[in-house]
Parts: C-alpha cells; sequence; structure tokens
C-alpha cells in the first residue's frame, strides 16, 4: 500500500512539474496572458487539476483538455465515452485549490 502511495505521489508531483510544459507545448492559449505572474498561477491551477486527474486513473483522460483563465476559472473541454467520467473530472476540478469556478465543455460521445 504504502509503493502504490509513494507511486501515486510521485506521478502527481511529475505531472504538476511538467504540466506548465504541457500546457504551453498544447497551444492552448495560455500564451496570450498579458502579466507572466498570472501566466504562473493559471499555469499551476492547471497543472494541480491535471495531477489529481491523473492520479484519480479516470479513463478517457488523454481526451479532456484543462485550461485555466486569469480569473480562476478551470475550462475542461473534450470528449469521452461515459457521462460518470466527465462528472468526476468536473467535480475533481471544482475540489482542487485555487479554482474559483468549472466550466465543462466535455462532450459525451456514447450516452449510456
Amino acid at each position: 500500500m504504502k509503493a502504490k502511495s509513494a507511486l501515486v505521489s510521485a506521478v502527481v508531483a511529475a505531472v504538476a512539474a511538467l504540466g506548465p510544459m504541457a500546457a504551453r507545448a498544447e497551444g492552448d492559449g495560455d500564451m496570450d496572458r498579458s502579466h507572466p505572474k498570472a501566466f504562473v498561477k493559471d499555469s499551476a491551477i492547471t497543472a494541480k487539476v491535471k495531477a489529481k486527474l491523473a492520479a484519480d486513473h479516470l479513463t478517457s483522460l488523454a481526451k479532456i483538455h484543462v485550461d485555466t483563465d486569469d480569473n480562476g476559472i478551470v475550462w475542461l473541454k473534450g470528449s469521452t465515452e461515459k457521462r460518470e467520467v466527465a462528472e468526476r473530472a468536473v467535480a475533481i476540478a471544482r475540489a482542487t485549490e485555487d479554482v474559483k469556478d468549472v466550466h465543462s465543455d466535455i462532450v459525451v460521445m456514447h450516452a449510456e
């Protein structure tokens, strides 16, 4: 159990550390932030949400894109095959520190 916890902690830390770089590589619109402090804060929130989603081991996460605006509002976009995955992603984002609100544009491809 301790090994699994340590592994999850390591993955969360790695995702959090790489989150800002991945966001820039994806061209998610963060590059137009007018102030460097806002960009870093927004990227940190995005990284926290991505890390928590990864730690939750939800399926279809690769198809869910996370972005944060300069007001601390998280935007979830993408698609999944299960409504529960979309709802869980929103719940995780809402429970993340510094998130002010969550907007979801996640499309459920095959409603159950």
